[in-house]
């Protein structure tokens, strides 16, 4: 048998290659010849060609998104979604086989009517680090979207900034406009429009009930009231500028991290000799980035709060706070207190109508800026500095029981909820840490942040009869993912099953964080999984770095594999086999 395959995902192109290998390899298993195709509308000379399609018995279409199906009439086509065939991609394959029928262009009034009554709604995701949870909760909603029959726009603010940008028309005709962010996001083109807010976890796991909540509940703000959202989500504010914060905080502490390990590669005190590569990398690494992480964290954590008037007296403060000794727990601190003194001035003074335009350019950058200033040198930063510089000796010289604590406590917090607010807390603080050159919790947070999806892949290596066949293959994609500390790559089985897959991965990852505290590791970047050993000096012991993930990965599978409980379908197919 013949079957042509296509794949498609509007939010990135991992969904739509995995489904194709999925899907290819089960048709093989079946001994039918296949043509593939991963639908890329940069790349369109990679779609089937004409000759392809007609030698196919029959079409498979897995998408999310619209395709150009007038290439399919006449033949037999079967439509399905990619979160169906990953659940079950042999199921997809014989249902496609039974009820595939021969494609017909849809009426046009049918058409025409269909978008008038359906809701529409326009949304975007974004989480601190831009990678795992703003593409996962983009897809689910579209999944959800498209099983209720709602017409959805999905904006995703990644690492690599926004991708299917949401256009004028498209905001005006929403009914609503859904922002599931762990992150601030502007609001002021969507000023006039009812505005629904959650986390991108709440739009993963509740994909259909948050767009009927975004339906009903939504409420209309004002692009100056934006960032303040439903009175009944302020009890989250506080974290969400938080991480809003460290997410453009991030790539700061990344760059300025490897480079000041670069410079290490020609020597630990190279850099004290001027005029040397080693001294002009230490320079753009500790002398400019880090110096640069506090503002940044500060300034950021006020905009979230203030918008654009709190940017610059937030930055002040965060500057204040570094020069001051008080790190980043004092950035934090003048964040907040630059951010709300500014929502404070924004809100209650009043000003003539001809000088308002002068309120967010000269008014609120002042007053926010003095006020934060003296707080920040009079108040807050000797405090602040004495408790930082007691807490980094403490960390300095805290003997082998405390750093072994220290690494449970951690590495136990980033497996808890897989990306969630304990996860974030205790990334954010490792993170922190480095501008006051303590590295080795870093190593520990992304150390024990890699174990959960390796440990659930290597379980399903380990005792497969357990495992369904769409489960084996997520394992492989979750260790992928592990490698590259996306600790998300285990939600799909914490999902299924938490109350198995939680504490597996607690044990693991507390197991990973002890080991690598005691080792002495520490690391200098912030992100990047196992690829970061490919940077010299970016972490030194890495050979006993290595051992603590893969001893806390191997707890995780075996603990994991001995407490699962087998699929039933897997056990009826193995009973039939025998």
């Amino acid at each position: 048998m013949k079957l042509a395959i296509v794949t498609g995902c509007p939010n990135g192109m991992v969904t739509s290659v995995l489904c194709a290998r999925l899907l290819d390899a089960a048709a093989q298993r079946q001994g039918w010849s296949t043509s593939v195709e991963v639908h890329d509308p940069k790349h369109p000379e990679r779609q089937l060609s004409a000759a392809t399609i007609d030698e196919a018995e029959w079409v498979l279409v897995v998408s999310s998104t619209p395709l150009d199906m007038q290439r399919f009439i006449g033949k037999r086509v079967f439509q399905s979604t990619p979160s169906q065939a990953l659940q079950d991609v042999e199921a997809v394959l014989l249902r496609g086989v039974e009820e595939a029928e021969v494609y017909a262009p849809p009426v046009a009034s049918a058409a025409a009517e269909s978008p008038k009554s359906a809701p529409r709604i326009v949304a975007i995701t974004a989480c601190p680090t831009g990678v795992a949870h703003t593409f996962m909760a983009a897809e689910a909603l579209q999944q959800a979207a498209k099983r209720l029959g709602y017409d959805l726009q999905v904006e995703t603010q990644g690492s690599v900034g926004a991708r299917n940008p949401l256009s004028a028309q498209a905001i005006s005709e929403a009914d609503v406009v859904l922002l599931a962010a762990d992150i601030e996001v502007p609001t002021e083109r969507f000023a006039g429009k009812k505005i629904y807010r959650c986390g991108t976890g709440i739009a993963l796991k509740q994909a259909e009930a948050t767009l009927n909540k975004a339906l009903s509940e939504g409420t209309q703000e004002s692009a100056a009231s934006g960032a303040a959202g439903p009175v009944k989500q302020e009890k989250t504010g506080a974290y969400k500028h938080l991480l809003t914060g460290v997410s453009f905080m991030l790539p700061m502490v990344v760059a300025g991290g490897l480079l000041i390990a670069l410079s290490f590669v020609f020597g630990i005190t190279a850099y004290q000799e001027p005029g040397t590569l080693a001294a002009a990398l230490m320079q753009i690494g500790g002398d400019a980035a880090f110096k640069l992480m506090v503002p940044l964290l500060a300034g950021y954590i006020a905009y979230s709060i203030a918008d654009r008037p709190g940017l610059a007296p937030g930055m002040i403060g965060g500057l204040l706070a570094s020069t001051l000794g008080a790190g980043f727990i004092g950035g934090i601190i003048a964040g907040f207190i630059a951010g709300y003194c500014a929502k404070v001035i924004n809100r209650y003074a009043r000003l003539p109508q001809s000088l308002e335009a002068l309120k967010p350019i000269l008014i609120i950058p002042l007053f926010a800026s003095l006020f934060t200033g003296l707080v920040m040198i009079y108040v807050v930063g000797k405090p602040v500095a004495g408790m930082l510089e007691g807490l980094t000796h403490f960390l300095d010289s805290m003997g082998t029981t405390n750093a072994i604590l220290l690494g449970v406590l951690l590495g136990g917090m980033m497996c808890v909820d897989l990306g969630g607010p304990i996860n974030k807390a205790a990334y954010a603080f490792s993170v922190g840490l480095l501008a006051s050159q303590s590295y080795a919790p870093m190593a520990a947070t992304m150390a024990a942040g890699m174990v959960p999806p390796i440990g659930l892949g290597i379980a399903t290596l380990i005792a497969r009869r357990k495992f369904a066949q769409t489960e084996r293959e997520a394992g492989k994609a979750a260790m992928v993912l592990g490698l590259c500390f996306i600790s998300e790559g285990a939600i799909p089985f914490a999902a299924k099953d938490p109350l198995r897959v939680i504490p597996a991965s607690i044990v693991g990852g507390a197991l990973t964080g002890a080991l690598s505290m005691y080792f002495g590791c520490k690391l200098m970047a912030p992100h990047g999984g196992l690829f970061v050993l490919l940077i010299p000096n970016a972490i030194n012991h890495a050979l006993l770095y290595l051992l603590a993930i893969v001893a806390g990965s191997l707890l995780t599978a075996v603990v994991y594999a001995v407490i699962k409980r087998p699929e039933p379908v897997e056990m009826a197919l193995e009973g039939a086999k025998a």
